[in-house]
């Protein structure tokens, strides 16, 4: 470990951040605020035209999340909303009850919601219910504050994250073609910004035994890469952003189809921007007004 880096790092994290009694989880100050501004709109000038814009919520269905495969891939990370339920006689006992220092939590039931585990996945059974996608396909831009349950909470591992995400759904060479292309605009944007960085392929953290099969043939597949900025440290560098192939996973569960009538094929690009926002500091540092003229100026700071 780069024991230098390491503190630098913790030192910028206390800069930015206020801890807010749960691993993961910061309120963020107006400086690391302003920079995310930035970046966001750095990210907005390369939207495609025709481009749908959507801001998701922070919870999604709970039926929508297991139908797309998400609780048996991802169980370990999914969180879900649990209420008190019941009469108001019945609930008011659970709360007493907490009072004299008994659980309430186990008096709580699942609703019909969960914490969106990532910002594309409404994307899906919304197209579906469109109808065929027309030729040359559609693509998204879309937002949402996301949850995973991590299992460690190094700087720039949140428990909650701002994601945004381009979206593609069409047929396999759109997909394929959008994805491309994103991989050789990622890698100017992150130049632009003087972040060092790399593009390898990667998996998913797909649940048990058969998920580390699963992980082996994405790689394989190289339907996944990600673009890596050492944040923490130079030998284990920081996922920032993603390139995703999901083949016809989502086209056949929701049964989307082509003009052509074939199933669709889907691709996403993720921005995890509260982790590009850490890269940033943690390569210019603390100090914007030392920031390099063109990154300020890319983010109009």
């Amino acid at each position: 470990m780069n024991y230098a880096m390491h503190n630098q790092i913790e030192s910028i994290v206390h800069a930015l951040f206020r801890p807010m009694g749960v691993g993961g989880v910061y309120a963020r100050t107006a400086l690391f605020e302003q920079v995310i501004d930035g970046l966001s709109s750095l990210i907005s000038r390369h939207r495609e035209p025709d481009t749908e814009v959507f801001g998701f919520p922070p919870v999604m269905s709970r039926a929508q999340v297991e139908k797309s495969g998400y609780l048996k891939s991802f169980p370990h990370l999914l969180g879900c909303v649990n209420c008190l339920h019941g009469s108001e006689v019945e609930i008011r006992a659970v709360v007493e009850a907490a009072g004299t220092g008994k659980d309430w939590v186990g008096a709580l039931a699942a609703t019909d919601l969960v914490l969106a585990p990532a910002a594309c996945y409404p994307v899906y059974p919304l197209v579906a219910g469109r109808g065929p996608v027309p030729t040359g396909g559609v693509r998204f831009d879309v937002t949402c504050d996301c949850f995973r349950h991590e299992s460690s909470y190094e700087p720039g591992r949140f428990q909650s994250f701002r994601m945004r995400e381009y979206v593609c759904v069409g047929s396999a060479d759109d997909v394929v073609e959008f994805r491309e292309l994103w991989k050789t605009r990622a890698k100017k944007l992150a130049d632009g910004l003087a972040l060092p960085h790399q593009t390898l392929a990667a998996s998913d953290p797909f649940f048990g035994r058969a998920g580390k099969i699963m992980a082996v043939s994405q790689v394989d597949q190289e339907l996944k890469f990600e673009l890596l900025v050492p944040v923490n440290s130079e030998d284990n560098p920081t996922a920032c952003m993603s390139f995703n192939y999901h083949r016809d996973h989502f086209g056949t569960i929701w049964g989307i189809e082509t003009a052509a009538g074939d199933v669709a094929h889907t691709a996403c690009v993720a921005f995890g921007m509260d982790r590009l926002g850490l890269a940033l500091f943690a390569t210019h540092g603390i100090d914007l007004e030392t920031w390099p003229n063109p990154v300020r100026e890319a983010l109009s700071l």
